[in-house]
C-alpha cells in the first residue's frame, strides 16, 4: 500500500497537464468553429443583401423571362408578352433553319454586294468577294453576329432569301412562338419582333443543336481572306468569365431594339433560361443577367416549385 500511494500520485500529476492540454485544445477547436460559424452567417447575410439590392425588380431590361427549361416553370418575368424588336436574336432562328435544313456545311459561300447592309449602314469585316465554308459563315454569325455571313446564309438557301424567311416564320409558328415575325435573317430590320416568351421557346429548341451551342459560346474565331488573316471575338462578355457556365448565347442590338441578350446558362447547377429585351445602356444587360443569378443563387425560387 506505501508503494500504490505514491505511484498513484505520480502517475495523476502525469494525468494534470495532459488533461489540461486536452482541454485546451478542445476548447481552442471549439473557438475556432464558432468563428467559422459566425463567418459563415456573415458571408450568407452579406450573399442575401447583394441578392435583395440585385433583386429582379432593380432590372433595367425593358422586358424579361426567366425559366426554368427542366419544368417550364416561370421564375421571373416582367412584360414577358411584350411585341419587340429583337435584333440579331434572330440569328438564332437563321441558324436553326440552316441546320435542320441539312444543307452541305462545306459548301463555299460566297459574300456578295447583296449582303452589305441598306438599312442600318452598319459595317463588316467581311470583304464582298469573301468566300468561306457554311459552316464558318454560321460560326460568324452566331458567335460574333456577322451580319453579311447571317445574309449570306439566307441568301444560299433552295429558294433564295424569300424562301428562307417563310422558314423562318414556319419553324416560328411550328414552335408556338404566337407574336414572333421575320422579314429578314439578320436582324438589322426592327419589323423582326417578338417576345419574351416566344424567345424562350426558340432558346430551348436551338440548345438542342451542338453547333449552335458551340459557335455561340466561342470565344475567338480566325478567318483568312485573301492574304490576311481576321480574327473575330464573341459579342458576349459573359462567356470569357469563369464564373459562369453558358450552353448558349446570342446578343443583339439596333436602336429600336435597345440593348438584348438570351442565355441557357447553368445556375447552381440547375439549367435556367434568361431572356432580356431593350435593356438600356451599353453593359446594362450583363449587370442584368449578373443580378439575375446572384438573386437565383441566394433564393433558391426553384425549391418553391
Amino acid at each position: 500500500m506505501k508503494i500504490l500511494v505514491p505511484a498513484l500520485l505520480f502517475l495523476a500529476s502525469l494525468l494534470g497537464p495532459l488533461s489540461s492540454v486536452q482541454a485546451k485544445g478542445e476548447g481552442a477547436a471549439a473557438t475556432a468553429k464558432a468563428k467559422a460559424a459566425k463567418k459563415a452567417r456573415l458571408s450568407n447575410a452579406e450573399q442575401r443583401h447583394r441578392a435583395l439590392a440585385a433583386h429582379p425588380a432593380a432590372l433595367r431590361s425593358s422586358a424579361v423571362l426567366i425559366l426554368d427549361p427542366k419544368t417550364s416553370k416561370v421564375l421571373y418575368q416582367k412584360n414577358a408578352d411584350a411585341v419587340m424588336p429583337i435584333a440579331s436574336l434572330t440569328k438564332l432562328m437563321t441558324a436553326l433553319v440552316v441546320l435542320e435544313a441539312r444543307q452541305d456545311m462545306k459548301e463555299m459561300l460566297t459574300v456578295g454586294s447583296a449582303d452589305i447592309d441598306r438599312l442600318k449602314y452598319s459595317s463588316s469585316r467581311l470583304q464582298v468577294g469573301t468566300k468561306l465554308p457554311r459552316s464558318t459563315m454560321l460560326h460568324l454569325a452566331l458567335m460574333s453576329s456577322e451580319n453579311r455571313a447571317a445574309s449570306a446564309l439566307g441568301r444560299h438557301y433552295p429558294g433564295g432569301r424569300r424562301a428562307f424567311v417563310a422558314k423562318m416564320n414556319a419553324k416560328a409558328k411550328a414552335l408556338g412562338m404566337r407574336n414572333t415575325r421575320y422579314v429578314e435573317p439578320t436582324g438589322l430590320s426592327s419589323a423582326n419582333v417578338s417576345t419574351p416568351e416566344d424567345l424562350a421557346k426558340l432558346v430551348v429548341a436551338a440548345e438542342k443543336q451542338p453547333l449552335i451551342r458551340r459557335y455561340s459560346t466561342d470565344r475567338r474565331f480566325t478567318i483568312r481572306q485573301g492574304r490576311q488573316q481576321t480574327v473575330y471575338r464573341n459579342s458576349n462578355r459573359l462567356t470569357a468569365s469563369p464564373s459562369w457556365k453558358i450552353r448558349l448565347q446570342k446578343t443583339g442590338y439596333i436602336s429600336e431594339a435597345g440593348r438584348c441578350m438570351v442565355l441557357h446558362a447553368a445556375v447552381k447547377g440547375r439549367a435556367t433560361v434568361m431572356i432580356f429585351l431593350d435593356s438600356q445602356g451599353t453593359l446594362s444587360r450583363v449587370a442584368d443577367a449578373n443580378r439575375v443569378r446572384a438573386w437565383l443563387t441566394a433564393f433558391n425560387p426553384w425549391r418553391r416549385q
